[in-house]
């Protein structure tokens, strides 16, 4: 296994975020619009890039990390409204659209996988009556297109990009509880039970100590909702659900849960949080990549942050995607397989044009456990990392076919 000589590890002098007396995070669930436009870019770029393998053999340029929902507008009403005009989604950026002499059908693959990623994860969005779709996606730079012919067998493509990213590890229990919580809320199960409750689910919690405050805001389903007492009957008892299911996660003193904080008796249909689809894409809210949750589905506001979107990057050569996710990927291991870490945060940077296998700089920022001596953690931490890096265009491939995805 051959050693990068540019690893940097240190002991950082911090106290664990767990252990810290305040704690913002916020999930931001499956319906959400920011939410929805990461998952359906990055659907586009794992489709594309299996389009290119098929025909080609090979991983062409493109990068799916820019676009775009514009909400819609409806009519809510009680047992059910409509939708007066659709959801536009915008798709920007680049792509190969010919290899040689044959052509790539590039915006049919933007759309076929939007419309699937849609119909598998909104229960009552229908993307042939709902949805609108616009395509900016143009042919790439030839800069950048050349970086794909210049890979010889056997080697790493260039860098497309010059940039930096940053992971963490382990979660905290305030990470742990409001993943756990939206994945609970839009599961099939619940939705069995809880019909009126949508996909558009979006957690902020804010620790104090070990007492922790929820604010839970989900789209409500109108067809589901006969007037205003029942929205609240309903509401209530989703509200029950929500406590029942905390009441079995140990850890905090107190968690105290706040559901559709906007709501207010007595105004109708404009006091409570109704939709025709069970997301804000609707009408109330539009959405881009880039703006949501991280890659490992939290918005963690007290930790170092990538300003990369990885959402839609190309695979193979875009560092803002694969640097991200190998961020997390090597912080995990390092917590899971080096006795005595606490927590640590690993950062990578690459130079454009360069190999994706030869960053100008991998650190990892470590802190130890109690009485734990951070010299005596260094050689295993080593090791991970150059395991990775050994292990590289396997991690690329798993990028590419969706195996690693966004959470």
């Amino acid at each position: 296994m051959k050693a990068l000589n540019n690893v940097f590890i240190n002991e950082l002098g911090q106290v664990p975020l767990q252990s810290r007396p305040l704690e913002i995070t916020e999930r931001k669930g499956l319906g959400h619009p920011d939410t929805m436009c990461d998952n359906i870019m990055n659907q586009i770029s794992v489709d594309l890039s299996t389009e290119y393998m098929k025909r080609f053999g090979n991983i062409y340029h493109h990068n799916m990390d820019k676009g775009l929902i514009a909400a819609g507008e409806t009519s809510v009403k009680f047992g059910g409204g409509k939708v007066t005009k659709p959801i536009l989604i915008v798709y920007g950026d680049r792509a190969t659209f010919k290899v040689g002499d044959e052509d790539v059908p590039v915006n049919e693959i933007a759309e076929k996988s939007t419309k699937t990623w849609l119909k598998k994860n909104l229960r009552f969005v229908d993307p042939d009556v709902h949805v609108k779709f616009q395509s900016e996606i143009k042919p790439g730079s030839p800069a950048l297109q050349d970086i794909f012919s210049r890979k010889k067998k056997g080697e790493f493509l260039g860098a497309n990009d010059t940039s930096a990213a940053v992971g963490f590890a382990p979660y905290t229990e305030q990470e742990k509880l409001i993943l756990g919580l939206e994945k609970y809320l839009n599961s099939k199960e619940y939705k069995k039970e809880h019909p009126e409750a949508g996909e558009d689910i979006k957690i902020m919690a804010l620790r104090l100590g070990k007492k922790v405050d929820l604010t839970v805001a989900m789209a409500m389903v109108d067809r589901f909702i006969k007037s205003e007492d029942d929205y609240f009957k309903r509401k209530d008892e989703i509200y029950d659900s929500i406590n029942t299911w905390i009441d079995d996660k140990g850890g905090f003193e107190e968690v105290k849960v706040s559901l559709n904080a906007l709501d207010a008796r007595g105004r109708g249909l404009d006091g409570l949080y109704l939709t025709v689809l069970g997301t804000s894409a609707e009408a109330g809210d539009s959405g881009q990549v880039g703006r949501g949750n991280n890659v490992r589905g939290v918005i963690a506001l007290l930790r170092p942050m990538s300003s990369e979107a990885a959402a839609g990057k190309n695979p193979v050569s875009h560092v803002g995607k694969i640097y991200n996710m190998l961020c997390y990927r090597i912080a995990d291991r390092i917590v899971d397989e080096v006795s005595g870490v606490e927590e640590t945060y690993v950062w990578l940077l690459s130079r454009i044009g360069c190999p994706i296998n030869e960053p100008s700089v991998v650190s990892a920022q470590v802190i130890p456990q109690k009485g734990v001596v951070m010299k005596s953690l260094e050689p295993s931490i080593n090791e991970i990392i150059a395991d990775e890096f050994e292990h590289l265009d396997e991690f690329c491939t798993a990028l590419a076919d969706g195996h690693i995805g966004l959470r």
